[in-house]
Parts: structure tokens; C-alpha cells; sequence
């Protein structure tokens, strides 16, 4: 080991910081990139399983929008729900 390895040592960045970087950097790739679609998909399945525990809503009466902005992102969602009748849900 000559003495240009020892320093070269010092000037190396962990391991798992570079790991960490590039994984960032993939990530920020993807959310900017086509990957909204198949967020809003994802997003909306969730979202109906979760008012499904609650309230019977037809699919076709959800909408979900995703709008991406220079610094911010915009997520509408859309939902039709039933009237309420007599203290019972009944469809409109």
C-alpha cells in the first residue's frame, strides 16, 4: 500500500451514501416521470377500499385527478355519494 492509497481512503464517500444517493435520485426520477398514472390507480383502489368500510359507492362514481404543478402536486378526488334516506343510505 503506497502512500496515495492512504489518502485516497480518506476521500471516499460510505458505502451506503452513495447507495442512499442513487436511490433518491431513481425515486425523484419515477415521480416525475410516467409513473402518475399507475399512481392514480393505486390511489384510487385504496381509496375505495376504504369507503367501501363505510358507505356502498359505485366505482363508476369515483374520479380521481392527479395534477402535477413546477412545485406542487394536486390530487382531486370526485365522489358521488348516496342520499340519505330515514336514517338509512339508499342510492340517488
Amino acid at each position: 500500500m503506497n502512500l496515495f492509497n492512504i489518502f485516497s481512503l480518506f476521500n471516499r464517500r460510505p458505502t451506503a451514501r452513495v447507495a442512499r444517493d442513487r436511490l433518491q435520485l431513481i425515486l425523484a426520477h419515477e415521480r416525475a416521470g410516467a409513473g402518475g398514472s399507475d399512481l392514480v390507480l393505486l390511489l384510487r383502489e385504496e381509496i375505495l377500499a376504504v369507503i367501501a368500510k363505510h358507505v356502498t359507492v359505485e366505482r363508476d362514481k369515483v374520479q380521481i385527478r392527479l395534477e402535477r404543478g413546477v412545485g406542487v402536486s394536486t390530487l382531486g378526488v370526485d365522489i358521488e355519494l348516496p342520499v340519505q334516506v330515514s336514517g338509512r343510505l339508499a342510492a340517488a
